[in-house]
């Protein structure tokens, strides 16, 4: 179960992150009403929000996922894959000194960013893409085995983050998308398969008792239904717009 949950306000300047989503421009008020929204459905997950102010100097801010890997034993440092954002991880990792009594970092020339790492019970996979590099993966791997976690890496080819077309909802059930349909590594798991069309939807994440799910994809969201979950659809259209989704937006602990 999750406690809490670290977000950071949007910066005025947000517009001006990285992107390659060819959708325009978000719009600023659009996005800051968008993002309360999700706050209050982590809230109805039953998580107690850690709100962090905007950090202007960092368009990508609001994007904390990628500054940490975490779980119950162990908070893991990131070292992100683009130079723009070189700094964000550092009040995060002040925040997370008052929870964990273990901190771990992702050192250069390793880079890593937590948007390439899926949990699944006890097994983490870490994609390598062009934020995440294979020393990044390697460092991250002998970190967690020291906590008792197993490891396998995934090479992406088309994705930005490994959680951009994967996510985990329990119960052995895998949601996919893109390049991971027919991946073998995820032959185990109970694939819900995502169509071309709502492959943005991919990026969902389970808090909890419930799924939170991109609104706007019925298929997906029948889909998760029909598996007996709660869901709690959010509009992030203006996060779409900057290649962010769902589970980019928190850090959950």
């Amino acid at each position: 179960m999750f406690r809490h949950a670290i977000v950071r306000k949007p910066a005025k300047n947000f517009q001006y992150g990285i992107t390659s989503s060819n959708l325009g421009k978000p719009d600023y008020n659009k996005t800051l009403i968008q993002h309360l929204n999700y706050i209050e459905a982590l809230k109805i997950c039953g998580l107690d929000i850690i709100q962090l102010d905007a950090e202007e100097k960092f368009p990508d801010s609001t994007f904390v996922e990628d500054t940490a890997v975490v779980n119950k034993s162990v908070a893991i440092i990131t070292n992100l894959g683009v130079s723009s954002r070189k700094g964000e991880e550092l009040e995060i990792k002040k925040l997370l000194e008052r929870f964990y009594d273990n901190i771990e970092y992702i050192r250069y020339p390793g880079t890593l960013e937590g948007g390439d790492v899926l949990k699944v019970d006890n097994q983490y996979y870490i994609g390598i893409s062009k934020r995440t590099n294979k020393e990044g993966a390697r460092q991250l791997a002998r970190i967690i085995k020291n906590y008792g976690f197993s490891c396998s890496t995934v090479q992406l080819f088309d994705f930005l983050h490994l959680k951009t077309g994967i996510a985990y909802i329990g119960d052995n059930n895998l949601i996919v998308s893109g390049e991971f349909i027919g991946n073998p590594i995820f032959e185990e798991y109970n694939l819900i398969k995502v169509d071309k069309d709502e492959s943005y939807a991919a990026n969902c994440i389970r808090v909890n008792n419930f799924i939170l799910i991109a609104k706007g994809f019925k298929k997906l969201k029948n889909s998760i239904s029909n598996l007996g979950y709660k869901i709690l659809e959010i509009d992030i259209s203006e996060f779409r717009k900057m290649d962010g989704g769902i589970s980019c937006l928190s850090i959950r602990f």
